[in-house]
């Protein structure tokens, strides 16, 4: 910023900044607010760096959850069927849970199946169904959590997509692949979506279909991994494929990748250079080409609906039972001990998907 520009009257710029880095998470968005100077010294991404090299950096947890409403709007009482959901954000160090605004267009729920992306400090919402019409969308939006504001992308091209595997590089990047279209045919094309340039490019296609993958990237490359194609409607297969953003180009199929051949969904990136799932009541690792048991899940998380890794802990988040009210536990990877996540009634709702930002 310009040097001759006070960040605090009376303190040097450098001072000031140790300042602005200190303001907890729920206030960045108001300090920004404050002043021109302020807000644009916290949206640098250099903000972040700094903020993060100070170990002062919170992990958010924002999920796709059920709406659990305290008293439902007389528009929504009278509609039966699926529940809507809602984003909702969790901060495991805190214990704190809150929901975000509401996305443009949809202020009575999110998309169904809608993917959640973390980029920096922003949420990128990705396609999903209209909860109303159930009208398959390739709508994009996206959240600053600095300045706690919405922001519409460019549509994803290519026709309708839903049940594919998505991810990002958490710098610039989200990538999507696989998925079923508007004939429910599984697919094998995949996008790259430049949050900064808005701008979507078409990648080369995976040597097969997939259905229902997961996407996670791990080691500089886009794995998508496990779903099934068309022909073998949710038969899981146990392969996987990377695509490495280095050459621009995908590796062979890894077959034998998941230890099983089941839904995916579990399998996320530790930020060791490891994978981490759930599977059989246990915690398990990917420690080169083996998967080994880590520890056991907590009886109240058996069903598990949602998994991330944060700053050297395991966040899962689920029930006792299918159907039963949702809860939360990390377990610390280095000792394997859990420890109870608190969880208001208003957020027990199921969670179908999620992300995880360091801010």
């Amino acid at each position: 910023m310009n040097s001759f520009m006070k960040l605090l009257p009376g303190l040097p710029n450098d001072v000031a900044l140790e300042c602005l880095i200190r303001i907890p998470l729920d206030q960045i968005s108001l300090a920004a607010s404050v002043c021109k100077g302020w807000k644009a010294e916290i949206e640098l991404p250099e903000f972040r760096r700094i903020r993060k090299q100070a170990g002062l950096a919170r992990s958010v947890i924002v999920v796709a959850q059920a709406w659990i409403y305290p008293t439902r709007p007389a528009h929504l009482a009278m509609l039966s069927g699926p529940p809507f959901y809602r984003l909702a954000i969790c901060e495991p160090k805190t214990g704190c849970w809150s929901k975000l605004p509401s996305v443009p267009g949809f202020l009575d729920g999110i998309p169904r199946f809608c993917h959640l992306v973390g980029v920096g400090s922003e949420l990128v919402v990705i396609g999903g169904c209209n909860p109303f019409s159930w009208q398959i969308c390739n709508s994009v939006f996206i959240y600053n959590f600095l300045s706690a504001t919405w922001r519409c992308g460019t549509d994803m091209p290519g026709g309708q997509r839903l049940f594919s595997g998505c991810d990002s590089d958490f710098v610039q990047m989200v990538y999507v692949a696989g998925g079923h279209d508007e004939d429910k045919n599984a697919l094998k094309s995949a996008l790259a979506y430049d949050v900064v340039k808005d701008a979507w490019i078409q990648l080369p296609d995976m040597a097969k279909p997939r259905e229902e993958c997961k996407g996670v990237f791990h080691d500089g490359k886009f794995h998508v991994i496990g779903g099934y194609p068309t022909e073998s409607q949710g038969s899981f297969q146990r392969d996987a494929q990377a695509f490495d953003v280095a050459t621009w180009q995908w590796d062979s199929v890894q077959d034998d990748f998941l230890e099983a051949a089941t839904c995916s969904t579990t399998c996320v990136e530790g930020g060791d250079s490891r994978l981490y799932a759930c599977h059989d009541n246990n915690v398990t690792m990917r420690d080169g080409a083996t998967w080994q048991v880590l520890a056991g899940l907590p009886a109240e998380l058996c069903n598990v609906a949602y998994v991330a890794a944060l700053q050297g802990k395991l966040l899962v988040i689920g029930s006792e039972r299918s159907g039963g009210p949702h809860t939360a536990g990390v377990m610390d990877l280095k000792n394997y001990k859990w420890t109870k996540v608190v969880v208001p009634e208003e957020y027990s709702g199921h969670v179908e998907s999620g992300c995880c930002l360091e801010i």
